[in-house]
């Protein structure tokens, strides 16, 4: 029998390495669920949810522009 899947990471599939759990949980919390959701939100709105830190928002920010997208000016 294998042992449960550690679920502290709930959207680990679909946001880059390095996002960490409660960033994750955060967007996961806020509807978010998926890199290009992220063209919607502003840097300012993402800043606010719970969890969501400067290191994450940094990666994620990396994300949407290797997709040619960025955040939504406020």
């Amino acid at each position: 029998m294998s042992a449960p899947r550690d679920t502290t990471h709930p959207n680990e599939a679909a946001f880059p390495k390095g996002v960490g759990g409660p960033a994750l949980r955060a967007l996961q919390n806020a509807g978010v669920r998926s890199v290009d959701d992220l063209a919607r939100w502003s840097e300012a709105d993402l800043a606010k949810l719970h969890g969501m830190g400067p290191k994450a928002l940094g990666i994620l920010r990396t994300a949407l522009a290797a997709r040619g997208k960025g955040l939504r000016v406020s």
